[in-house]
């Protein structure tokens, strides 16, 4: 049984996700704000966390934010804004997906399975164990860790399944939208920019050992970078 945390001010919204979710075998702990969602989220230590962004006390994104800075913990941001500014912007502070409402809670719980499929936390039976080196990365699918030169390197889970991705085939190039498919289980409407945030993230986690992942083949989308 994997816990999750739900945060949103809305009682109504807290119950119908409660609901689906314990339906679906889920335990569930619940916060009304983001400064509560803080505290409960290094308290509880969740496995998930469903994260509303429009709340008093701390918004949405700044929890998120300040969550992902000590955590890797997947994060779902729920919204009632569908604008493409807001669903880039949770994904550029770390969100692992992003939902807006209103939404089907079948939908909700699916997305929720997709992302502890990938942490191994769900009763799925586990994959078989895989591991990737490319130059200076390895990266092990069932230990769930990325290191460079035998240093782990922190993802978060949508990251890691971008990265996988790319490593288990070095010589491909993919599309932006193949990207996608893989690090998304269930179906997810998104702009290019979405996975380029995703990139850049990568990027960025492995600058400090002077490693670039990712080449970018200009007018196509992305490959493993054989320069590390």
């Amino acid at each position: 049984m994997s816990r999750i945390l739900v945060v949103d001010d809305d009682p109504h919204i807290r119950e119908v996700v409660r609901f689906a979710l314990e339906q679906a075998h889920h335990e569930v702990i619940e916060a009304t704000n983001g400064l509560e969602a803080i505290s409960v989220s290094k308290s509880s230590s969740p496995d998930l966390i469903i994260l509303d962004v429009m709340m008093p006390e701390l918004d949405g994104t700044e929890a998120c934010r300040q969550i992902r800075a000590t955590s890797n913990v997947p994060i779902i941001m729920l919204s009632s804004r569908d604008e493409e500014f807001d669903r880039v912007l949770g994904l550029e502070i770390g969100a692992d997906d992003y939902v807006v409402k209103p939404f089907s809670p079948r939908e909700l719980v699916a997305r929720v399975k997709a992302q502890l499929r990938r942490l191994n936390l769900d009763s799925a039976p586990k994959a078989e164990a895989e591991r990737f080196q490319v130059g200076r990365i390895v990266l092990d699918v069932e230990a769930f860790e990325v290191c460079v030169d035998d240093k782990k390197v922190e993802l978060t889970a949508t990251e890691f399944a971008v990265l996988r991705t790319l490593l288990r085939r070095p010589r491909k190039v993919f599309t932006r939208d193949e990207l996608m498919q893989q690090a998304y289980d269930v179906h997810t409407v998104v702009s290019d920019r979405t996975i380029d945030s995703h990139v850049r993230h990568l990027r960025e986690k492995f600058s400090e050992f002077g490693v670039d992942p990712v080449e970018t083949v200009h007018g196509v989308g992305y490959r493993a970078s054989s320069v590390q």
